[in-house]
């Protein structure tokens, strides 16, 4: 043993010297700017380094390092798909924080470049297709009056729904959706920054004024939609991150073709599933995945919604706490980040008209370990919005199997 472990030190010797000549020294690296140069000179940087290049990590932020606009004020500003965040989170009913949220995601996309966005499980590069992607910033909410706040998200998207698209004629946005909007025209698409799960109120009214009800896609540990508390209630208390769905039927902004995916959350009782049901929502529950497997997940989410216009929200707490642990209200045994992206994946080819991520706080999160899955989800929303299809499983796959 003494022999082995004399052996193993020369051998870790030897490898440190050789490492240490490897090194290529500095001055044969960078030649040193000779001492009679000009230090009035305003090219100098230019002249010895070229370019100013940002890094993944510095620069000004935007998501994937994507153009940023003020998109609200630049109304000449055209595009086929938005990333907008909206820092609202006066609508939470326990831990608050969300507000940050926007920024937390874009610093969890800075490894992110639109000439490294192929991956192997879409099999595409979503900047690559032809769609105009920008990143427009945020919506300036007032954080004291959610009355206003909620109507100035509603007008902000409106803005930018408004917008003509670019790639009229690329044949590469997917699918076409025009059918279902009412001046018959082809409008961008937006991927919203949460904010707390209330920005998607404003969100669906002002899509029904594009397209009428819409089916709902939501992802979440939660149900959201719970009638307003009763008691002294307000108009302006009545809008919360758990009514929101409600108070959106009520308005019609939603078909009854709509579906939860990965449910876990406690309940008042029975009353809760039946005051579900009239809202117009099926239940996929979080221990359905081990049951049904991913593949029939999707296949009921797509059975759901059919051919009618589609909005997809996901609040991160459908990914399991242990997992993504930076939001405000934590529910424990959900989704890994693995299932919630290839269900997403298995839905590319419906008929969206936007879709958001909400609820990253990211005062409670680890490492940006919810920041950056929150931001890799979004790259699989640019993917699902410019694919024709679910991307094909290689033949000799097998059967595909779930986390348990």
């Amino acid at each position: 043993m003494l022999l082995n472990f004399a052996l193993l030190a020369v051998l870790v010797q030897t490898a440190s010297v050789l490492a240490h000549e490897e090194q290529v020294p500095l001055d044969d690296f960078v030649k040193p700017v000779t001492d009679n140069y000009d230090p009035f000179d305003t090219e100098l940087w230019l002249k010895k380094y070229g370019k100013q290049v940002d890094q993944v990590f510095s620069g000004p932020l935007s998501f994937s390092h994507l153009p940023y606009s003020l998109c609200l004020e630049e109304t000449q500003k055209d595009f086929d798909i938005a990333v907008l965040g909206m820092p609202f989170d006066t609508g939470v009913t326990y831990r608050p924080g969300a507000r940050f949220g926007p920024y937390a995601i874009r610093s969890g996309s800075r490894r992110q470049r639109e000439s490294r966005g192929y991956t192997m499980a879409w099999k595409v590069n979503p900047y690559e297709l032809g769609s105009k992607i920008i990143d427009c910033g945020d919506v300036p909410v007032s954080p004291f009056d959610n009355a206003l706040a909620v109507d100035q998200m509603e007008v902000a998207y409106s803005s930018l729904l408004a917008r003509p698209i670019v790639s009229q004629d690329s044949g590469v946005r997917s699918p076409v959706v025009s059918q279902f909007a009412k001046d018959g025209k082809e409008h961008p698409r937006v991927i919203t920054l949460g904010g707390d799960h209330t920005i998607v109120l404003p969100i669906l009214r002002s899509l029904n004024k594009v397209y009428g009800p819409v089916s709902v896609i939501h992802f979440d540990a939660h149900l959201d939609t719970w009638p307003s508390y009763a008691g002294q209630s307000t108009e302006q208390s009545r809008v919360t991150h758990g009514t929101f769905f409600y108070l959106a039927q009520e308005e019609g902004l939603m078909t009854n073709t709509s579906i939860h995916a990965g449910i876990r959350c406690k309940l008042s009782g029975i009353g809760d599933i039946e005051n579900d049901e009239s809202v117009g929502f099926q239940l996929v529950t979080s221990d359905d995945i081990d049951d049904l497997g991913v593949a029939e997940i999707i296949r009921r989410i797509r059975a759901r919604v059919g051919d009618s216009p589609v909005y997809l929200s996901l609040d991160i707490d459908v990914i399991d706490p242990g997992l993504a642990p930076a939001t405000g209200t934590p529910e424990a045994g959900g989704w890994t980040t693995r299932e919630v992206k290839r269900i997403i994946r298995g839905l590319a080819g419906l008929n969206f008209v936007g879709a958001d991520i909400v609820e990253v706080a990211p005062a409670y999160d680890t490492a940006e370990i919810t920041a950056i899955a929150a931001a890799d989800i979004v790259h699989d929303f640019l993917s699902m919005f410019v694919t024709q299809e679910p991307p094909k499983a290689p033949a000799d796959a097998g059967a595909l199997r779930d986390e348990l």
